[in-house]
């Protein structure tokens, strides 16, 4: 009689909250469960901090991949090209890739952290042997709930959150909102100048990109224009606020990200990044 082949069960930690809150609700779930983090090489202190508190919690090794071969080199690959939401090339360079490799051949059960009232899909891979699964959706768990998982476990939510970052990944990452670029250059004015190294003819091409369409960086850390965004984002989250008066904080935030600058129908690249 053939031996039954083994399947394995494997969760990505991206440094986001919903990520985390999934590694904790499955822990009991699937002993067996083997956590991953794609690590671009560009992420921020925080996120490195907060994978070391949820490791502390799960009592096993998160499995650190691109260990050595991170963001510069797939920069340089590409000639110098700033990835954006048409050119992702970072997410299945640095994520989908690896994550893919990790698996091999292996039957594989992928847990990804989409939540009950999320309208979007979770794309990971099309390899036949690899079954994505969403325990939040298939449980009906909401992101209060996520809030809850994470505050009773003493986990907590990513530090980053504290100074308004929303998201995980790159401190680069293209999908930052406007108010999000001002945060960073307040919070981590070294990061900042980094990302703006970046936008600059290419050498060996003479391809200009920036990460933020339509404006450089140079151009949105202005006083005039940092005012400015920071007036809009108050607006936008009291316009939020009045629409959902019993939402959390972190809900009206959510959704102050998903209307600014973010592209509803083509987003599924990047769910490995920021769950």
């Amino acid at each position: 009689m053939a031996e039954e082949k083994r399947v394995r069960h494997i969760l990505s930690l991206s440094g986001g909250k919903d990520s985390a809150a999934l590694a904790i609700y499955m822990r009991d779930r699937v002993p067996e469960m083997e956590y991953i983090f794609s690590d671009t090489g560009k992420e921020l202190p925080e996120t490195y901090e907060y994978l070391d508190r949820i490791t502390s919690y799960l009592g096993k090794e998160v499995i650190r991949l691109n260990a050595d071969v991170g963001f510069d080199h797939w920069y340089e690959m590409y000639g110098g090209m700033i990835p954006s939401n048409h050119r992702r090339w970072c997410t299945r360079a640095l994520k989908l890739k690896p994550f893919e490799q990790h698996c091999g051949d292996d039957e594989v059960i992928n847990y990804v952290g989409l939540r009950a009232e999320e309208n979007r899909s979770g794309y990971i891979s099309h390899k036949p042997n690899i079954k994505a699964v969403y325990p939040f959706r298939e449980d009906g768990l909401v992101l209060r709930d996520i809030e809850e998982i994470l505050r009773t476990s003493g986990v907590g939510m990513p530090p980053y959150t504290k100074w308004g970052r929303t998201r995980s990944g790159c401190y680069f990452c293209f999908y930052q909102q406007k108010i999000e670029w001002v945060r960073l250059k307040e919070t981590y004015p070294d990061l900042y100048e980094k990302a703006k190294e970046y936008e600059r003819p290419y050498e060996k091409t003479g391809n200009f990109f920036t990460w933020s369409q339509g404006e450089s960086l140079a151009e949105l850390e202005q006083p005039k224009r940092v005012e400015q965004i920071k007036r809009e984002h108050v607006i936008r989250i009291e316009r939020l606020k009045s629409r959902k008066e019993n939402a959390t904080l972190l809900e009206i935030f959510a959704d102050a990200d998903t209307a600014e600058e973010r592209d509803e129908d083509d987003d599924q690249g990047c769910l490995v990044c920021q769950l």
